[in-house]
């Protein structure tokens, strides 16, 4: 389901994230391609909500900081521990790609920590963004997490989309993709969901929730790297604290 009333009122936000200083309901409506009447609905919305405000001079509106003070409520109450967030940093110094954790959401791996890659080539993954869970070694190494029987049960529900030539397309080929990185040590992926990428994921032990960790480049880099990358891996992965450690 999606509702565009909702995602309209996001995009605002990702839209001043970009544009950094105040706009008009014309010049948002204008930049984003939306009906002008509707734009100037949702903006008095917002700005009757406390969410957006009305800088002096009629220059425009711009976001108040009652976002930030509720993400960051949220984000207290769900925190990624300090130390995962050291090894994905320590991960995407070392292997100079664009390194993340995802956990499952639905029928999807969800983005939740990124760091990017320095490289003009890169991987440009943001916290939030979702790929489907058995098209990718993040989402496969989330899976490997989850019971057979739930396993099964999540199939079901998953449109298995030809999103590239090599997207798996059936629950018995994403189960033969769980047994091969069970014997090879780590999930590993070739442009299953995005042309070009290569990534390589492992599971991140220990955890009150199902975590991945992966790494994922351009294949021109990233391909032939695999088992290097899962060993380097491994090694920071044996290195992170017990909990309660």
């Amino acid at each position: 389901m999606f509702v565009k009333q909702a995602a309209h009122a996001l995009e605002i936000l990702e839209y001043f994230s970009r544009r950094l200083h105040p706009a008009t309901p014309a010049e948002i409506a204008d930049d984003l391609g939306w009906p002008r009447s509707s734009t100037f609905n949702l903006v008095g919305t917002l700005t009757s909500k406390g969410y957006l405000y009305e800088q002096a001079g009629r220059s425009g509106y711009y976001p108040s900081p009652r976002w930030l003070a509720l993400a960051q409520t949220v984000a207290t109450a769900d925190p990624l521990l300090p130390e995962l967030q050291r090894l994905v940093l320590a991960v995407a110094r070392e292997t100079g790609e664009t390194t993340l954790i995802a956990t499952p959401a639905g029928t999807d791996a969800i983005f939740l920590h990124v760091e990017q890659s320095k490289q003009p080539v890169r991987y440009c993954a943001q916290v939030g963004d979702r790929v489907p869970i058995h098209a990718s070694s993040a989402g496969r190494a989330l899976l490997a997490q989850i019971a057979p029987a739930e396993r099964q049960k999540l199939y079901r529900r998953m449109e298995f989309l030809p999103h590239t030539p090599t997207t798996p397309m059936s629950p018995d080929a994403v189960e033969a993709e769980l047994r091969e990185a069970e014997q090879r040590g780590f999930h590993q992926s070739h442009a299953e969901y995005t042309p070009d990428l290569a990534g390589v994921a492992m599971a991140i032990p220990g955890q009150s929730r199902r975590l991945s960790l992966l790494v994922v480049g351009p294949v021109s880099r990233c391909l032939d790297r695999r088992p290097e990358t899962a060993a380097l891996l491994a090694r920071q992965l044996a290195a992170l604290p017990a909990p309660g450690g």
